[in-house]
């Protein structure tokens, strides 16, 4: 799938653009400053790059970028059921930011997250330009283009090194639970002997200290609980108490039962109360006999109370906590005391598993090797057509073997460095410590025209990709981008005469000013306005000799392009 149209709206000094792609080489050219950058960043902003809210026009609320491909492939159209996102022929990508920085980003109308969006944008757009040359020169991406490369039967490996990886990783589980080797078994079947022993000796029981608490509060506070139930037993029992009291009322409305049913109940009511005083004056009494405190009882409490609250401090929180890890550690205990065989059993299991790891990992590397070398030999061959005529290119890799297996990882084992030469006598070194820029655009060219026609990215972004390159190379330059525009969607970003001639679609970006504002305007150019745009990357664009030399690099692309 391609990018159609690219719509922009209050973006740096861009008010408003709309540009219709075509497929195969879309040029994008303009004086410098004249906001080619602002393009770019665009489309990045909106296939879900970090947003920057300098990006919004100045005097503008906020900035929008949409964005149209199609058709929709098969991938993109799987993901976006997985993102519950209706799939139709065009996919819309909308994406605003306003100048106090918030923002929303939409998939066909629907709101996304930006993880959400770029999983989706990672299939349609890939970008190339200088920091992409950057990340090659790390050795992790060299690895993962190689694989990329390989292609499918690599990456079916990979699947079954994941697969045999997982198990390992059980298996190392299962080995952890068995405390290691024998000698670490036995140091911690003997900590958790005395962990049980400890917890079963005391033998807590939940709610028991929440009584003791209780129970110790009492005693600590006998003397005032006894004054104060003796007191309260006087105040009822004593002449004139409230028992006397309660009994006068009851006789006084008793004598009047006989005038009104009402009085009578008062007077049983009363006959109530006095027998409810009597009752618990006996009970306070009941209380204060009870605490004639055994010392040796207090005592033997608070130990119990001491111990349980140790035991939290080691086990748990809580009694219930505490139980808990009683019961596991007896799980563990009689798992490891029974271990031996387990052990022996796990530990052949995992020595078969590091043999498999091995094996997935050698077959990994001789299929590398092999596509390093089919590889590596023809972008040699691209870099000689590309005006490197002693180029070398070369893949190394690091040696493994089975002592190495268990720090296999999900790329299995080894790693590469790509070695590169430009000078004939010269041996090759590692890329990033001998390539130059100009080399390293025309390296990315090459392996790009190696990847070019597969069934990845329907687009390529190629961000002055000829910098550093001129006259014959830059010639050469172009006839490769022709070829890749065969198969894939080119946007490329250029100040070269050649590339710009080989477009098949030409835009012109500048920088004007209007309203007393400066504006950066983007729109298609054809015909004589194309040929004019050459002659100025040529260096004379008022000049007829350089607008002859425009036609003819137009007329030559034209011919080129029906050749392949």
């Amino acid at each position: 799938m391609m990018l159609q149209k690219l719509t922009i709206q209050n973006a740096a000094l861009i008010e408003r653009a709309e540009l219709t792609f075509a497929g195969g080489l879309n040029v994008l050219s303009g004086e410098t400053g004249a906001g080619k950058s602002v393009i770019l960043d665009c489309i990045d902003f909106v296939l879900g790059a970090k947003a920057d809210r300098e990006m919004v026009r100045t005097g503008a609320a906020e900035c929008r970028v949409t964005a149209e491909f199609s058709p929709v492939s098969p991938r993109v159209a799987e993901l976006l059921d997985e993102l519950d996102i209706e799939s139709e022929d065009t996919l819309i990508l909308s994406r605003r930011l306003s100048a106090e920085g918030k923002g929303s980003l939409k998939i066909n109308g629907n709101t996304v997250t930006a993880a959400m969006l770029r999983r989706v944008t990672a299939n349609l757009v890939e970008v190339h330009g200088q920091s992409e040359h950057f990340s090659l020169l790390k050795e992790s991406n060299q690895l993962a283009l190689l694989d990329e490369i390989a292609g499918e039967s690599l990456a079916e490996k990979k699947r079954l090194l994941a697969s045999a990886l997982a198990d390992r990783r059980t298996i190392l589980s299962d080995l952890k639970k068995l405390g290691g080797d024998a000698k670490e078994r036995e140091r911690r079947i003997e900590i958790l002997r005395y962990q049980i022993d400890e917890i079963e000796k005391i033998a807590p029981k939940e709610g028991e200290e929440e009584e003791l608490s209780a129970l110790l509060s009492r005693y600590a506070n006998a003397e005032k609980i006894l004054s104060g139930l003796t007191g309260a037993e006087n105040c009822i029992t004593s002449d004139g108490g409230a028992a006397d009291a309660v009994s006068v009322a009851r006789r006084s409305i008793g004598s009047l039962a006989r005038y009104d049913e009402r009085y009578a109940q008062l007077a049983e009511r009363l006959e109530n109360a006095v027998a409810e005083l009597s009752d618990i004056a006996d009970t306070a009494q009941n209380y204060a006999d009870e605490l004639d405190i055994d010392e040796r009882e207090a005592q033997r409490a608070q130990t119990r109370y001491d111990e349980i609250k140790t035991l939290k401090k080691k086990y748990g929180s809580t009694v219930k906590e505490v139980l808990g890890f009683l019961l596991r550690a007896k799980e563990e205990y009689e798992l490891l005391s029974d271990s031996g065989e387990r052990y022996e059993m796990l530990t052949n299991s995992l020595s078969k598993s590091e043999d498999k790891l091995y094996d997935l990992a050698c077959e990994m590397d001789e299929m590398r090797r092999q596509t390093a070398k089919t590889f590596s030999a023809r972008v040699t061959e691209e870099l000689k057509t590309l005006n490197i005529a002693s180029a070398r290119f070369e893949i190394a890799f690091e040696p493994f073997d089975r002592a190495d297996a268990e720090k296999t990882g999900a790329d299995g084992l080894g790693g590469v460095k790509y070695l590169f030469s430009a000078n004939a006598g010269e041996p090759p070194k590692e890329l990033g410590k001998i390539i130059s820029g100009g080399e390293m655009s025309r390296f990315m060219l090459a392996v790009k025209a190696q990847l070019s026609g597969g069934e990845g990215v329907g687009t390529y972004l190629f961000d002055e990709i000829d910098a550093g390159i001129s006259g014959n190379t830059a010639r050469v330059v172009a006839e490769k981008f022709m070829k890749i525009a065969k198969f894939s969607q080119i946007i490329a970003v250029t100040h070269s005469a050649q590339i710009a001639a080989s477009a098949d679609r030409s835009f012109l970006i500048e920088k004007i000013e209007r309203n007393g504002r400066a504006c950066t305007d983007i729109y298609e150019i054809e015909g004589q306005r194309r040929v004019f745009e050459v002659a100025r990357l040529i260096g004379q664009a008022e000049s007829e000799f350089a607008r002859k030399h425009a036609e003819e690099l137009l007329l030559s692309a034209a011919q080129y392009k029906k050749t392949i």
